[in-house]
Parts: C-alpha cells; sequence; structure tokens
C-alpha cells in the first residue's frame, strides 16, 4: 500500500528527525536471567527483546543429535502484546523462517565441533516489536551466547538498511518499514565482515544493493561496540565485586 507520507524531507530528515546513515538508540544490557545459563536484553529504537541461552546440553531426544557437532536451535517469537493488533500466540510462517535464518547465522559462528551430541537453545522473545526485530534479535542472541561462555570465532551482529523515497537509508523505523520501497537485513562477522545473514524484501537497482550493504556493515560495526561495551560493563562489575 502507498503512503502519502513523506518519509525523508529536502534536507535529509527522517520522520524521526535522524539522519540517512543514523541508528535509532540503542541499549544493550548483559544478563538480566538469572535461570538462563546467558541472557541479553535489548531495546532499540521501539524494540524490546529478550534473549536467553541455555546450554550446552545433551541433545534430547537422541534422535536428534549429531556425533560431530551440537546442534543449534534458535527459537524466535513475538508475544501476542508485542504488537498493536494483537497477534496470535505460537509460531507462525514469520516466527518460523526467522528462526531458522537465525540459527543458521549463529550455527556458522559457533565453535559446534566442541560439543558434540549436545544442543544450544537460543530463545528470542520479542516483547515490544516497532521494526528490525530479527536483526536486534539476532544481536541480543549472540550478546547472551558470549554470556554463557559459548565459544564463537566471532560475535555477530546485525543491521538493517533500506530504501525510503529513493533514498538508501539506515535502520528503518516502523513507518519506513511499512511504506518503504525495501529493507536489507545483514548480519555480519565484525572481524572479517564476513556475511552470515542477508535477505531482502522490495526493489533495489545494483548500485543501490551495493549502497545498502556498505551501510548496514557501517551500522553494524557501531552496533558491535555496543554489545562489547555491554559485555565489559558486566564483568568489570563482577571483578569489583569480587575484589
Amino acid at each position: 500500500m502507498k503512503s502519502d507520507i513523506k518519509l525523508i524531507d529536502k534536507e535529509g530528515k527522517r520522520l524521526d528527525g535522524r539522519k540517512r546513515d543514523e541508528l535509532r538508540p540503542i541499549k544493550i544490557e548483559v544478563g538480566p536471567l538469572y535461570r538462563a545459563d546467558g541472557s541479553c536484553y535489548i531495546e532499540w529504537g521501539g524494540n524490546k527483546i529478550l534473549a536467553a541461552v541455555y546450554g550446552p546440553r545433551e541433545a534430547l531426544p537422541r534422535h536428534i543429535q549429531h556425533p560431530l557437532r551440537a546442534v543449534v536451535n534458535a527459537r524466535y517469537n513475538m508475544a501476542s502484546f508485542s504488537v498493536e493488533d494483537r497477534k496470535r500466540p505460537g509460531p507462525d510462517r514469520r516466527s518460523t523462517e526467522i528462526s531458522k535464518v537465525i540459527s543458521e547465522a549463529l550455527e556458522y559462528v559457533i565453535l559446534t565441533e566442541q560439543f558434540p551430541r549436545a544442543m544450544i537453545d537460543i530463545n528470542i522473545e520479542v516483547l515490544d516489536a516497532e521494526a528490525g526485530t530479527r536483526c536486534a534479535g539476532l544481536t541480543a542472541a549472540a550478546v547472551a551466547l558470549a554470556d554463557a561462555g559459548i565459544p564463537m570465532r566471532d560475535i555477530p551482529v546485525a543491521c538493517a538498511a533500506g530504501k525510503i523515497d529513493g533514498q538508501v537509508v539506515l535502520d528503518l523505523g516502523k513507518e519506513e518499514d511499512n511504506f518503504g520501497e525495501a529493507d536489507l537485513p545483514v548480519a555480519i562477522a565484525p572481524r572479517t565482515d564476513e556475511i552470515i545473514l542477508l535477505q531482502m524484501d522490495g526493489h533495489l537497482t545494483v548500485k543501490e544493493f551495493d549502497e545498502a550493504i556498505e551501510l548496514a556493515i557501517k551500522g553494524a560495526h557501531v552496533v558491535s561496540e555496543l554489545q562489547k561495551k555491554a559485555l565489559l560493563a558486566k564483568y568489570a562489575v563482577a571483578k569489583e565485586v569480587k575484589q
């Protein structure tokens, strides 16, 4: 559905006052859940998401075990109260698809070969949804994995770019996601910029696609620094308490 809303003005300012290459406010808290092996709470714009990690532990039932590596099982779920129109509880096609792509992205960076016949469960619960929940959810899940002490090649991070009113922009908000022309979620391993998740909804030219990828990766590096600061803040406090 085409909207008459002007998503970006002549000065390059968006509806919420951000510039074309500016992220929404992001807050990351490490370890809010005591019973999980690792956990993270993230606020990204209007998104509020909890991620919890359990494991590695024996994979049950046994027929799902892999003799050479751990099985990574990410479950993405939107609470029924997370959107304006109440969502029917339980998994739907969208949440199943997002769970699958997040599982595959995280499995790529986790050193699963260290845990044969085991399972690592990652629960991502969207409490309040605005736009970009898969990027925020994967980012929170990565922090929760680090909090759980799960060995990884890198701490993955995700960010999206998109196209509104003919311009490529970073980190789409709700109206931009609803009425824009394209959305491009990207997840990377920030040390090497290797892309571990890439999806696209909408239409971009080759030039716009390259521009959006570059913008999303730059945004992901900013978020990666926030991940590191949140982890260091938790363990710096733990060290002070111990002393």
